[in-house]
């Protein structure tokens, strides 16, 4: 199936569950059709398995059982379904005139995969089940329709597979967006993969995303390590199951999560459902740090004394709190590449943000400052340009010598001739130029080397200000300042009418 038919059939069970009652909104759609997909993956997924176990003559153990399993139920009709339930059960159904289709996905099909344990596979389905409320449609001509539609995928055909996976990635930022969450789901994939490459992540690295949304960081994690050389089934292993973790703390954002995994082919990733922020960081086992960190964490958020009790230096903003977080979950020679708001490189004036950027400088090598435009965003953002980013890379290896700094803002608008929106999203290609200069630590007009010694002497202010940068006087055309002074000058006389009317009222 060719990408336009697939998002074409995507989009057709979007309004399907559009129309009915029970799913009235942007989440609720997006939760609905990804635990569908969920399932109906995950069969293809557990009979890759076992034809593999039979090529080697293996048994295997099935995850979900056969009766629950997508095929077993969702092409079914209402007689064959009958099954499922006792004669004292049917007549309660249809006492309450309940569908047995709903009712048996609300009273088996949850309940089953809520209850899963036994192994870290299952215990995991379990984990993510739990936080679904359950089927929301209402009628039962709706959702057979949906799973009619899911049907004609072939998730065991790679080319349906990987379209899907690209389809799935756009769904999450439409709807994030129309949704006004995306920053919740969604880092602008051509910044992920510059931050993977700079990284550079190989195969035996533990990676680490404690704030994992969508789990774009972990995706193409994967594919750079999967491209990066030939696999043996030994790396096969160690990539499924010993490789990828993820945290996140909402549980929407969770299942999309797994199931963006699933779809890219990373079938048993290790994520949980967890607030991040609440771990005391205090005093972190080895066992717990990681090779290698790449993150876009929360901004603009606020935690309670509970969290900030968790950190060393502490303040209720989530931003300066996972900075914290990160470095502190670095092993020794750990990596870290992550997106952080401007305003945790200017702050000087915050107790919590000047200590954290001390023990940054003085503990860990911070390397390189990419400047982002504001618009770089905008396309996760429900309204105007997104937040002012930058790109932080570090590393667990001695103190910051020097920090390399580039300027894609300023690139991007005076070489590329480009400011981003919505409807001009930045590329790939945009990136090329800050690639190559970060692996080369090249100097040029837009990049330059700043000494710690300078950062530690400006009160740790680690803003992007390019040296090799000319402010341009722009002097405004004379017609322009008498028609800002007659403006002025009218606005004046109407405040003064308006003070006169009032003295003559209070007269």
């Amino acid at each position: 199936m060719n990408r336009k038919d697939l998002a074409n059939k995507i989009w057709s069970a979007c309004d399907i569950m559009r129309r009915d009652d029970g799913t009235t909104g942007i989440l609720e759609y997006m939760e609905q059709l990804s635990w569908l997909i969920f399932l109906k993956v995950f069969e293809d997924v557990e009979k890759r398995e076992e034809d593999k176990a039979l090529f080697e003559e293996k048994q295997y153990f099935p995850i979900i059982d056969l009766s629950y399993r997508w095929s077993a139920w969702s092409a079914k009709d209402d007689r064959e379904l009958e099954r499922y339930f006792e004669e004292g059960e049917l007549r309660s159904l249809r006492q309450r005139n309940e569908h047995i289709l709903i009712a048996f996905i609300d009273t088996k099909v949850f309940p089953y995969l809520q209850s899963l344990k036994g192994s870290p596979e299952k215990e995991r389905i379990a984990s993510l089940f739990q936080e679904i409320r359950g089927n929301r449609m209402k009628s039962p001509y709706n959702l057979r329709d949906v799973i009619t539609l899911l049907n004609e995928f072939d998730f065991n055909n790679a080319k349906d597979s990987h379209v899907l996976s690209q389809v799935y990635e756009e769904l999450l930022l439409r709807m994030g967006r129309e949704g006004g969450v995306a920053g919740e789901f969604y880092t602008p994939r051509p910044i992920v993969r510059l931050m993977v490459k700079i990284i550079n992540p190989k195969i035996g690295d533990r990676v680490l995303d404690p704030f994992c949304g969508s789990c774009g960081f972990i995706v193409e994690s994967f594919n750079h390590m999967r491209e990066s050389k030939e696999i043996l089934i030994e790396d096969y292993e160690t990539l499924q199951k010993k490789t990828f973790y993820g945290q996140e703390k909402k549980p929407l954002a969770c299942l999309i999560g797994v199931m963006n995994t699933i779809l890219h082919g990373l079938l048993t990733p290790n994520i949980i459902r967890d607030n991040t922020l609440e771990k005391n960081i205090r005093n972190i086992p080895e066992t717990e740090r990681f090779d290698i960190v790449l993150t876009n964490p929360p901004f603009g958020g606020k935690e309670g004394k509970h969290i900030k009790q968790n950190f060393p230096y502490p303040s209720s903003k989530t931003e300066i709190l996972a900075l914290q977080h990160v470095m502190k979950r670095l092993k020794r020679d750990g990596s870290c590449g992550m997106v952080i708001p401007e305003g945790i490189l200017f702050n000087t004036s915050e107790k919590s943000f000047v200590s954290t950027k001390k023990d940054l400088i003085e503990n860990y090598s911070l390397y390189t400052i990419i400047s982002l435009p504001s618009g770089v965003f905008a396309n996760v953002t429900s309204s105007g340009q997104g937040p002012k980013t930058n790109l932080l890379f570090f590393e667990k290896t001695g103190s910051t010598k020097e920090i390399w700094y580039y300027d894609f803002a300023g690139y991007s608008e005076a070489v590329l001739g480009k400011k981003y929106t919505k409807a001009n999203p930045v590329l790939d290609e945009d990136l090329k130029d800050a690639l190559e200069k970060s692996l080369k630590r090249e100097i040029s007009e837009w990049s330059w080397i700043a000494p710690a010694k300078e950062i530690i002497e400006n009160g740790f202010d680690l803003t992007a200000r390019n040296p090799n940068k000319k402010e341009e006087v722009k002097f405004r055309e004379l017609s322009e300042i008498l028609a800002s002074l007659g403006e002025k000058e009218e606005n004046i006389e109407k405040i003064i009418e308006e003070l006169k009317s009032i003295i003559d009222i209070r007269r």
